[in-house]
């Protein structure tokens, strides 16, 4: 199918083939009859892409920040490739749209297959061909909209919510400024709510429609008619409400809106416009500054927007949806006309050209419309030719184990009916991706991408667009949306599992029993149940080439680090401070609920970092919390007498090491401090000591991908054993597992049975 997209970075435009995407439950499938673009929004967003990229940065300073914040992190060549892969990628256009009802997922029963639906969200309602969008940002067209009226019900939205913030009563008297696509609409929703209005805009078109749809005056904000009717209207009060709805840098309407105001009047932010306040004027008046939030309550909320949790009427009259629904009902009974807004419609094949024109300037417009046309049905995916790699085996990353007990190899995996691999040992190894997010495109295709010996064959992911930004950056033969093509595929030699945590053991249990090898990004499991549900299917299929992503245990300096070590002959200790910091608000490691806790999506890291330094794995795990936010104590027991200490905080400071490690015995110390500085230090004999110190920092944060990657792709090439042994991973997820077990009961949790059970396979 066709999506129109931009490229952050180069500005670039293009009308992309793209996957179509799947039908989920909880949504509904729909094809767009019509989308409408914003002029506003969206103008500043192209706009913004086409700046250099200081100009970028002037623009985004919150953006700078969080760069900041990951080089202090993660280092700069990471931060970099982290930050150019965000820019360099295709990023939708688009937020609202009406179309028809072509699928319908599970838990749906308010619409059905050819229904009429206005869809809302800047992932969900884009300027596509075919959009998956989840149940709250949905609503039935009323019977005898036309559909190109309905496709204005985000916009609409948007206006009805800053009205409903602005809390206007019969006869008072509001303040529009800015009068572009959200404005005119405040202008209806105002008037039809028994306010009268002034307008300001300094274009006299703009004033002239808004004065035809119901505004009492309007004009330039420089001009003495707008005060003189404000006066005039209100018997030299002031009005009741200011809203906001200009953009640019200027600060003239936080001004004029303060003069124009009337004591203790309200103003309401709805555009994104400068808002430098004068105190005084501000102050003198007592003025109520609101701000309004997008669509309505829900905006920005997974659980309302993407898992469906509506908020009860009781408690919350107007939601995202319902607002939609009620715009919608007000086009409908004609309270509101949009017909008069739109200033050109053109064809969904033009739309390049339309964003081009609008940009120039040379289509001035107030809202324009793309009408799509009727489209044979879709494929699934698309498919650009790639020429076969030339094979080359990496080289194999031995399994040391440091300060272990003089052991020098990893455990044997358990014996399975693996497929010999001797015949293909020199073809190349063909890879399928099912998810393509920040981790995978920045910390793992890097790696795999234009490399001897591998031929990246598949990436499958739940959204058209990064599907086709990886098949466009690394090479992918295919881009999907369907996964069963990928495990259907009998070429396909591994699958990797790099999608959010709440699917990896499902998809995992899939690619088994498919036959394929699987590295999976951590975790493996989010509940004992799953993790029984994947060693089950390693016994049912005899498919036990499993890899989780612990990579740790593979850095460079790290392992330098253990060599010079060397074994130990008594117990040891291990303390692990892991500075995790606080996530962004809408992270989507915050859904608790879905997704798990955050120590159990990644501390499983720490836990099997420990575990390889010790060369065993727990056998009891103890957990304590600190109350009010996510820091976490975690003590775990190892078989004859050594314990690992992992302290996980949130509230550290921002500019500290993500992760210091030590590990003490034997009269010796390693230490390791955020992967970039590492010494050992041991008694020397009559009193003396000796010390080695890693002679130089890297350039950059190695914490073991590429390695990793090494090691698995040779396991995979060769049908030698896996990197890490089947009851390591077991082992490590299960006491991931049991810190929330032990948190809950307050007691030790003794892991022994999981492990003899993991050992057992």
């Amino acid at each position: 199918m066709k999506q129109v997209v931009q490229n952050y970075k180069s500005g670039e435009l293009a009308l992309l083939d793209v996957p179509v995407p799947r039908s989920k439950p909880g949504g509904v499938l729909v094809r767009s009859a019509y989308s409408l673009i914003s002029t506003g929004t969206e103008l500043m967003k192209v706009s913004e892409a086409g700046m250099s990229m200081l100009g970028k940065a002037r623009s985004r300073p919150d953006q700078v920040a969080k760069v900041m914040q990951s080089v202090a992190t993660n280092g700069v060549p990471a931060t970099y490739r982290k930050v150019m892969g965000k820019l360099d990628s295709y990023t939708p256009l688009g937020y609202s749209l009406c179309g028809v009802v072509e699928q319908v997922g599970d838990g749906i029963d308010d619409v059905k297959v050819g229904d009429l639906v206005a869809c809302a969200g800047n992932e969900h309602a884009l300027h596509a061909e075919l959009n998956w969008v989840p149940k709250n940002l949905y609503a039935r067209v009323p019977d005898g909209l036309a559909p190109r009226h309905a496709a204005f019900g985000t916009v609409g939205s948007i206006a009805m919510q800053g009205v409903r913030r602005g809390e206007p009563q019969l006869g008072e008297v509001a303040l529009v400024i800015g009068l572009g696509l959200i404005g005119q609409l405040v202008v209806q929703l105002l008037t039809a709510s028994g306010v009268r209005v002034v307008g300001v805009d300094p274009d006299p078109a703009r004033c002239e429609l808004a004065e035809r749809l119901g505004a009492a005056t309007c004009g330039d904000p420089a001009s003495a008619a707008v005060e003189n009717a404000v006066a005039e209207l209100t018997e030299g009060h002031g009005v009741d409400q200011v809203y906001l709805a200009a953009g640019g840098d200027s600060n003239q309407p936080v001004e004029l809106a303060a003069r124009l105001s009337r004591d203790r009047g309200r103003v309401v932010d709805i555009g994104k416009c400068r808002l430098d306040l004068p105190w005084n004027a501000y102050y003198e008046k007592e003025l109520d500054v609101r701000f309004s939030r997008s669509y309505g309550p829900g905006r920005y909320d997974p659980a309302y927007e993407l898992e469906g949790r509506d908020y009860p009427i009781g408690y919350v009259r107007w939601t995202e949806r319902r607002n939609l629904a009620c715009f919608l009902d007000l086009l409908a009974r004609g309270r509101v006309d949009v017909e008069p807004l739109v200033s050109h419609t053109a064809d969904f094949g033009d739309a390049v050209e339309t964003y081009q024109r609008l940009k120039d300037g040379a289509l001035k417009a107030v809202a324009v419309l793309f009408k799509y046309p009727e489209q044979k049905e879709e494929t699934g995916e698309t498919e650009t030719a790639q020429a076969p790699a030339e094979a080359e085996a990496p080289a194999a990353v031995p399994a040391v184990r440091p300060g272990g007990t003089g052991s020098t190899s990893a455990r044997p995996t358990p014996a399975r009916s693996t497929p010999a691999r001797s015949a293909k040992a020199s073809a190349s190894v063909r890879l399928a991706f099912a998810g393509a997010g920040n981790y995978a495109t920045s910390m793992l295709l890097p790696h795999l991408a234009q490399r001897d010996g591998v031929e990246l064959s598949t990436v499958v992911t739940t959204t058209a667009l990064s599907a086709a930004n990886a098949q466009r950056k690394f090479g992918f033969a295919k881009a999907t949306t369907d996964l069963d093509a990928v495990l259907d595929d009998p070429s396909i030699d591994a699958v990797f599992v790099v999608t959010r945590h709440s699917s990896h053991a499902e998809l995992t249990r899939r690619a088994l029993l498919a036959g394929k090898a699987v590295f999976v990004e951590k975790p493996l499991a989010l509940t004992e149940d799953e993790l029984a549900g994947v060693l089950a299917t390693v016994e049912e299929s005899g498919n036990d080439r499993l890899q989780v992503g612990f990579n740790r245990r593979f850095a460079p300096l790290l392992r330098e680090a253990g060599k010079r070590f060397g074994a130990r002959s008594g117990p040891a200790s291990v303390r692990y401070l892991v500075n995790a910091g606080r996530l962004d608000h809408g992270s989507w490691y915050l859904q608790q609920d879905s997704q798990g806790s955050r120590f159990a999506g990644e501390g499983g890291h720490f836990i099997d970092t420990a575990s390889w330094l010790l060369d065993a794995d727990p056998v009891s795990v103890y957990a304590l919390t600190t109350p009010g936010n996510e820091d976490l104590q975690v003590v775990l027991g190892y078989p004859g007498g050594s314990t690992a200490s992992i302290s996980y905080v949130t509230t550290g400071p921002a500019g500290f090491p993500k992760e210091t490690l030590d590990l003490v015995a034997d009269g010796r110390a390693l230490r390791l401090d955020d992967f970039v500085r590492a010494s050992v230090y041991a008694d020397g004999g009559a009193g003396g000591r000796k010390r080695w110190i890693s002679s130089r920092l890297p350039k950059a944060r190695d914490k073991g991908q590429r390695a990793q990657l090494d090691a698995f792709l040779d396991a995979v090439r060769t049908g030698g054993p896996m990197p890490v042994p089947l009851e390591s991973l077991a082992a490590t997820t299960a006491a991931t597992l049991a810190v929330r077990t032990s948190l809950v009961g307050g007691v030790p949790v003794t892991l022994a049975a999981t492990r003899a059970g993991a050992e057992a396979r």
